[in-house]
């Protein structure tokens, strides 16, 4: 197939060999069980739209591993990179890891709501990654073999134009009935398949995410990093813990945080504690402390209830 896509589209014009892998549902033969399938990557000239995606780092990444810098000595062998002090060298913002070419994306459950019963059909999120790698809102996807339309739905549902047409008349007709109503299947195994490794609770980890910034799993301190640079350093995060008072979640905050070199330390405050643990008046200037958005929405509320009142015993008054 690559030999035929050479003369096709030029050798030159070749640029990467993509591993789709998966896991199938099959009954057991003599041999290997097929799990991945070849997606080959032709750019029309060497000056094509690319852009970088990123994924999560490892659950198994240690937190140094993301903030150092690294470079390699003499024989070739990565190490952290230090100053002339001797002092591990922190790296620029980081924003996850890059894509690879090697996709862990998986094969459509045989009661997926998206499945329409096409012997092709692949899933959506496959074809949205593809798009999202080499186009932008807006641009024109053509798919000149349409089939079950996986490549339409996905495009329009990221806002790109779409052109697509097949041979079979049937294929174009269950191309246009997708398009009318689009319907996508959320994998559970993309949700769910790595939490042998997953240390920081959901709840955290949403939080983490819904904030632009890196999830830490394998740190008791720190839940994560903005994902870029404030003042020439990097930005821890901690969400305080249901066990935790907020003296607590900050006392850990800052422990972890003393050797990466953070420029500014984020708490995020997730109830009201009790008994009152912080000097305001002695914290750190550089630690930042914010409210989640559920209990801000509890302050507000009590605010307006207490503003009630106090309209009621006027008017009564």
């Amino acid at each position: 197939m690559k030999i035929a896509l050479d003369k096709v589209f030029g050798e030159s014009s070749f640029q990467s060999e993509i591993v789709w892998s998966y896991k199938r549902w099959s009954n057991s033969k003599k041999g290997l069980l097929n799990n991945h399938q070849i997606i080959f990557f032709y750019s029309k000239t060497a000056d094509f739209k690319f852009n970088t995606m990123y994924t999560d780092y490892s659950e198994t990444t240690n937190v140094d591993q993301i903030l150092q810098d690294r470079v390699r000595d003499e024989n070739g062998k990565s190490k952290y990179k230090t100053d002339g002090n001797g002092v591990v060298v922190m790296g620029q913002a980081k924003k996850g890891v890059p894509l690879s070419d090697v996709w862990e994306i998986p094969y459509l459950n045989p009661k997926a709501k998206e499945r329409v019963g096409y012997p092709t059909q692949k899933p959506i999120i496959l074809l949205e990654q593809i798009i999202k790698l080499v186009t932008d809102e807006g641009d024109l996807v053509l798919d000149p073999f349409a089939g079950s339309g996986t490549t339409l739905v996905a495009a329009k549902m990221l806002n790109r134009n779409y052109l697509g047409f097949d041979i079979s008349k049937d294929a174009v007709g269950l191309t246009n009935s997708r398009l009318e109503e689009l319907v996508k299947t959320e994998s559970i195994l993309l949700k769910r398949g790595k939490k042998a490794y997953q240390n920081l609770e959901e709840n955290c980890l949403a939080v983490i995410n819904s904030i632009y910034a890196v999830p830490v799993q394998r740190n008791s301190g720190i839940d994560g990093f903005l994902k870029e640079h404030i003042d020439g350093g990097s930005v821890s995060i901690r969400i305080q813990r249901e066990n935790e008072t907020l003296g607590e979640t900050i006392a850990k905050l800052t422990k972890a945080s003393k050797t990466k070199q953070c420029s500014y330390m984020v708490v995020i405050r997730t109830h009201k504690d009790i008994f009152e643990t912080v000097n305001y008046h002695e914290l750190k200037s550089n630690i930042i402390i914010i409210d989640r958005y559920d209990l801000q929405l509890e302050k507000t509320i009590s605010e307006i209830r207490k503003n009630d009142n106090i309209h009621e015993l006027a008017v009564e008054a």
